[in-house]
């Protein structure tokens, strides 16, 4: 039977997207697996794979179309069914319902965070076909009947670049084609292009001393890892200023308008309070550089990063009342067995919090490569629906930048956010002589109506016992 395209929820906060650009047209065949549109969210503009094979028979909405989650989109006609009968069908079914409104509008669970049962059920099933994809495509052979495809010498082969590196090529001038990329499958994402504009912009000797230029630990996107920083790189997030005696007015864009009205609710409706732990972290790097020589053959290297989100997950654990979400609707704290951790990563146009699932359940070595490829995702804009929703905690950094300590917005309907400041050397007191530590201070957001100030007080203590005592970690 046909396959329906919807409007997935990519988010805890989306009620609708919109259709940037469709990569296939009416009478298109698609694969499963492949991209075929890119769609807007009030977070970020990615890409929407299909998740069954035929031809691409109806499109329901189209470029600039907003489109409510669950409404249709498009639909395929699968092998063996007639394309014009399938467009047909689906053309009378979208004027029956009215084109414009192709779904009811979300309940309050969505607003929740919990995608409606029909939605949740189609992507469960969208997960399982696209399963099987990737089963085949590792199985060559396995299917006898089908021809070969053809070589990729025999076949044009689009360009793979993310949305938000493109924008950026496209701003300054950079010649995309000439890239290679370093992004998933080999797509071209942000970071290419930056690389490619200090390269143009400083000479050989920027391309040279590039490596150099690395931020190390807490990075300057609060997405707690390593990322390229070259002091002549323009970025994005600082477009040039005006011309002298000349203004600019600059509309909000979806992703900060949406920014502005979760960050105004949640500070409107949650009594937030604040407290600041100091951590000796002497004991966290002795262990990451023993840990870190042991892992070099494996080209991997821990961050301090890697050491607070485990602390986080065994202190999360300990004080459940912090991992957990609130419904004040209902009246509900549901408190959570597992950490879905949440990590903050900025980007040009506004902010991101991809979530790590289960990451308690993660050693540091697996944590670090997962969050890894989850920040670079959620940079190159291929984040999955269930990669967006249900963090039950999240951490956010500003330590590259030396930020010491601040306050960070809860992100509702979470209870709590850990804002995590730079690793420095300061004076400290030990066995009766001050002499210089390593410290970090970390600075816990609450809500009141959920956290007590002695449960977070609790919480803080055992991140800082994990950090200044790594091997309870193991406990």
């Amino acid at each position: 039977m046909p396959s329906q395209i919807t409007m997935p929820q990519l988010s805890d906060t989306m009620t609708e997207g919109t259709v940037v650009k469709w990569h296939k047209k009416e009478g298109d065949s698609v694969k499963a697996g492949e991209e075929i549109a890119d769609v807007e969210t009030d977070k970020a503009t990615m890409p929407m794979e299909a998740f069954d094979s035929g031809t691409l028979a109806y499109i329901a909405a189209g470029e600039g179309q907003k489109v409510k989650v669950g409404g249709l989109l498009a639909v395929i006609a699968t092998p063996g069914e007639d394309v014009q009968d399938v467009k047909r069908a689906a053309k009378s079914g979208a004027a029956s319902a009215g084109e414009s409104a192709v779904a009811a509008p979300p309940s309050v669970a969505q607003n929740h965070g919990v995608s409606p049962p029909d939605v949740e059920a189609d992507h469960r099933k969208a997960e399982a076909r696209r399963a099987d994809v990737r089963r085949q495509e590792t199985q060559p052979g396995a299917h006898p009947g089908e021809a070969a495809p053809p070589s990729p010498a025999a076949q044009p082969q689009r360009l793979r670049i993310s949305p938000l590196a493109q924008r950026i090529a496209a701003d300054k001038g950079v010649d995309v084609s000439a890239l290679k990329g370093s992004g998933p499958g080999g797509r071209i994402v942000e970071r290419d292009v930056l690389e490619a504009i200090a390269t143009r912009g400083a000479g050989p000797a920027a391309a040279a001393g590039a490596s150099e230029h690395r931020s190390v630990g807490v990075s300057e996107s609060g997405s707690l890892t390593p990322t390229f920083r070259h002091p002549d790189t323009p970025t994005p997030a600082h477009p040039a200023p005006p011309p002298r005696g000349q203004k600019q007015v600059v509309p909000m864009s979806k992703m900060r308008s949406a920014i502005a009205a979760a960050l105004l609710r949640s500070k409107q409706i949650i009594p937030h309070y604040y407290e600041v732990i100091d951590v000796d972290l002497e004991a966290t790097l002795a262990l990451r550089e023993k840990l870190n020589g042991m892992l070099e053959k494996e080209n991997i290297r821990l961050s301090i990063a890697d050491f607070v989100m485990k602390a986080a997950c065994v202190a999360l654990l300990r004080n459940p009342a912090v991992n957990a979400r609130f419904n004040p609707e209902k009246g509900e704290i549901t408190r959570y067995g597992d950490v879905n951790l949440g990590i903050a990563v900025a980007i040009p146009d506004g902010l991101i919090v991809p979530v790590l699932r289960s990451a308690d359940q993660l050693g540091l070595r697996e944590l670090r490569v997962r969050s890894l490829d989850l920040i670079e995702r959620a940079r190159a804009q291929r984040l999955r629906r269930e990669e967006q929703s249900e963090a039950t905690f999240t951490v956010t950094s500003l330590g590259s930048y030396g930020i010491r300590q601040f306050s960070a917005i809860i992100n509702p309907p979470e209870v709590a956010i850990l804002a995590v400041g730079s690793a420095e050397k300061r004076p400290a007191i030990v066995n009766g002589q001050c002499v210089p530590r390593t410290m970090m201070s970390l600075v816990l957001s609450a809500d009141h109506r959920v956290v007590d100030g002695a449960v977070a007080a609790e919480f803080l203590t055992s991140i800082k016992q994990a950090l200044e005592e790594p091997g309870m970690m193991l406990l």
